[in-house]
């Protein structure tokens, strides 16, 4: 009886050790050494996760930073202090851009603000909005209103004021650019912090149709006057509709003053 016992016990410790000993050589012979300045990148990475880098996870942009050599700016929430300390690391010198965040195109899409051909009570869901009848407002390029961009934004940067407008908090958003890919209509842009003048309407309609499109009657109705009274010519006017090349733009704000619908606006401090 003792030995019919002994023998299975026998056998699987038998059985273990030989799979431990070559487990063991398994793990010398395969092993890959990781370099440590992958694991010093990834914790000086802010570890939200959020992608805007086009990695899933701040480890593997950090693997591609080191393995690749990829562009070590891609960071947003990092902003120009991590990107000098990793420059450090791998003993490059920084090339830091301004943290981008998000900025929202439109004017309208709150309650005392946009002229609505309909009430739409289906689900709050601005793609699913806008395939009932191109969505609920007249104006077929303004916001739509169902929150979507507010819902798959991680880190609260997007809430609503009183008059129902979607608005971006400049200091809790990364630049992860979840919400630019959400909104249906285009209408999210990711802009340097260091822009303070834009403009906020999106319509392409002539100036008469967008004016009674938008509730609010801050459209831009293409004028001409904000391009052609920028001193660093920095506007231009494409399918009546302007737009600021932020690459030129000063933040001089001479703009603001000239546009006679409002639709320009000067966010600086």
């Amino acid at each position: 009886m003792m030995m019919t016992i002994l023998e299975p016990v026998l056998i699987i410790g038998g059985l273990a050790l030989v799979f431990g000993i070559i487990l063991a050589f398994a793990s010398k012979f395969f092993y890959v050494k990781i370099d440590e300045r992958i694991e010093s990148i990834t914790q000086l990475l802010p570890g939200a996760n959020c992608g805007s880098c086009g990695f899933p996870g701040c480890a593997g942009y950090a693997s591609a930073i080191v393995e690749q050599e990829l562009d070590i700016t891609l960071c947003s929430p990092g902003g120009k202090l991590t990107v000098q300390k990793i420059a450090d690391i791998l003993g490059k010198t920084a090339n830091a851009t301004a943290r981008k965040v998000a900025l929202i195109h439109c004017n309208s899409g709150g309650k005392n603000n946009t002229n609505f051909k309909y009430k739409y009570v289906g689900i709050s869901n601005c793609k699913a909005a806008t395939l009932l009848g191109g969505g609920p407002n007249f104006c077929i390029h303004g916001c739509v209103g169902q929150n979507s961009c507010m819902n798959v934004c991680k880190f609260g940067a997007i809430s609503i004021n009183e008059n129902a407008m979607r608005i971006i908090n400049r200091d809790k958003c990364t630049g992860c650019a979840v919400c630019v890919k959400e909104c249906p209509r285009g209408l999210i842009e990711l802009v340097s912090v260091e822009k303070f003048v834009h403009i906020l309407c999106s319509s392409k309609d002539k100036g008469v149709v967008a004016k009674k499109s938008c509730g609010a009657n801050t459209s831009c109705i293409g004028c001409g006057l904000c391009a052609k009274n920028c001193p660093s010519s920095a506007i231009s006017v494409e399918n009546n509709l302007a737009k600021i090349d932020y690459s030129k733009c000063t933040n001089c704000g001479v703009c603001v003053g000239k546009c006679l619908t409002k639709a320009i606006v000067n966010y600086s401090p």
